[in-house]
C-alpha cells in the first residue's frame, strides 16, 4: 500500500508523476500537485534533497489528494523526516544512506509511519564495486544492485518495498526488468529514465514500458519526459489505454487527415482532446474526416462523426447514424455529447464523470 493506494498483486496499475517545482515552495507545489491530479495521477513523488523541502513536506501532503513520495537522495535524516511528516513512501537507494545502522533507522521511521519504499536503481547511478566488477551499466549489474537493496532491508523485518531498475537506454531497461521479474515476487515501477522531450520520450516511454507490461511485468509506472508532470500522466494513461490495462477518459479514434476531409480533422482532433481532459467515464470517440474509413469506425465508438461534402457532417451515437452537424458549432457540439454520455454512463454506475474543480 503507497497511503491508500494498493500497488501490485491484483490491483490497477497505477500512473505516477513527479513534480518540479522547488518542493520548499509548498504553494507552488500544491498547485502542480492540483493539475496532475486532475489528470488522474495516483501517486505523486516529490523530491526532498534538503531540511527546508522536508520541512514544507507536511503541508504538502495534507493538502495532497493522492498519496505523496518523498524522494530522498543520500542523506538518511530526510528519510526520518519525511516518514514523520506524512509521506506515503520513500524513494531510496538503501545502499547509498549509510551504514546498517542508518538503514535500521529509516525502517523503523517507515514502520512507525505506516510508510513503503521503493527501492530506485538507476543505470546512470549504479555503484562503484559493480561499475568496476561489469564494466558498465548492463542488466546483470542493475539487476544485483536491486538485489543488495532487498537483501538489506529484509534483513531489518522490511517488506513493504517496491523496486524500479530504470535506464535510459530501453532496451537495458527492459532486459533488466524481464530479469529481475524471474528473480523477485514484489511489485515493480516501471520507467525508461530520462526518456527525452515530449515526442521522443512518449515514443521511447511507450515501447519499452508498453513491451513490459505486454510482458505481464509491472505494477506501477511513471513516463520520464522533459514536459510538465501532467503530460506525463495523459501520456501514462494513454500507454495503459493501448493495452486495454485501464481505461481513463477519452479514447479518440481519428485518421490522419487527406486530401478527401470534410473538416480540419488535425485542428479538430486537438481541440477536442484539450476540451475533453476533464472527462473521467472511460469511452471512445471516432473523428474521421471522409466516409471512406468513417462509417466502419463510427460503428465500433460510443459516438463518432464523419466528414461531409457542402460542410455538413454525420454523427453517430452508439455505432448509428443519428443527425447532421454543420461546421459552425461542431466541436461545442461533440463536447455537449461527450459530455452527456459519460454523465449517463456514470449515472447508471453512480460514479462522478468528470474530474473534481
Amino acid at each position: 500500500m503507497v497511503g491508500n493506494v494498493p500497488v501490485g498483486g491484483d490491483a490497477p496499475v497505477t500512473v505516477q508523476t513527479m513534480t518540479n517545482t522547488p518542493t520548499e515552495d509548498a504553494r507552488a507545489t500544491i498547485d502542480q500537485i492540483r493539475r496532475c491530479e486532475e489528470v488522474g495521477a495516483d501517486i505523486i513523488r516529490i523530491s526532498c534533497p534538503d531540511v527546508e523541502s522536508t520541512a514544507a513536506l507536511g503541508s504538502i501532503v495534507r493538502a495532497s489528494r493522492v498519496p505523496i513520495v518523498a524522494d530522498i537522495h543520500f542523506h538518511y535524516k530526510r528519510a526520518l523526516e519525511a516518514a514523520d511528516a506524512g509521506a506515503a513512501c520513500l524513494r531510496i537507494n538503501p545502499g547509498n544512506i549509510g551504514s546498517s545502522a542508518r538503514v535500521a533507522e529509516v525502517v523503523r521511521a517507515a514502520k512507525a509511519n505506516g510508510c513503503a519504499i521503493r527501492i530506485g536503481v538507476n543505470g546512470g547511478s549504479l555503484e562503484r564495486h559493480l561499475l568496476e566488477k561489469y564494466g558498465e551499466p548492463c542488466p546483470d549489474a542493475l539487476v544485483e544492485s536491486a538485489m543488495d537493496h532487498i537483501k538489506l532491508l529484509q534483513d531489518h523485518d522490511f517488506h513493504e518495498y517496491k523496486v524500479a531498475v530504470k535506464a535510459s537506454d530501453l532496451f537495458l531497461a527492459v532486459a533488466a526488468y524481464q530479469q529481475l521479474a524471474e528473480q523477485v515476487d514484489c511489485p515493480l515501477h516501471l520507467g525508461i529514465t530520462e526518456a527525452g522531450g515530449f515526442v521522443g520520450g512518449t515514443v521511447k516511454s511507450a515501447i519499452g514500458i508498453g513491451s513490459l507490461l505486454w510482458f505481464g511485468i509491472g505494477d506501477t509506472i511513471r513516463v520520464s519526459l522533459s514536459a510538465e508532470p501532467e503530460e506525463e500522466v495523459r501520456v501514462g494513461f494513454e500507454i495503459l489505454k493501448s493495452l486495454g490495462i485501464r481505461n481513463r477518459g477519452v479514447r479518440v479514434v481519428s485518421c490522419p487527415s487527406c486530401s478527401r476531409q470534410g473538416f480540419d480533422v488535425i485542428r479538430t482532433v486537438q481541440a477536442l482532446e484539450e476540451r475533453l481532459t476533464h472527462i473521467r467515464t472511460p469511452m471512445s470517440l471516432s473523428v474521421l474526416g471522409c466516409v471512406v474509413n468513417g462509417p466502419g469506425e463510427a460503428r465500433e465508438t460510443d459516438i463518432g462523426i464523419t466528414g461531409g461534402g457542402a460542410g455538413k457532417h454525420m454523427v453517430y451515437l452508439s455505432g448509428v447514424t443519428d443527425h447532421h452537424v454543420q461546421d459552425e458549432g461542431m466541436i461545442d457540439h461533440i463536447v455537449r455529447l461527450v459530455e452527456a454520455k459519460a454523465a449517463e454512463i456514470e449515472a447508471a454506475e453512480g460514479a462522478p464523470a468528470v474530474a473534481a474543480a
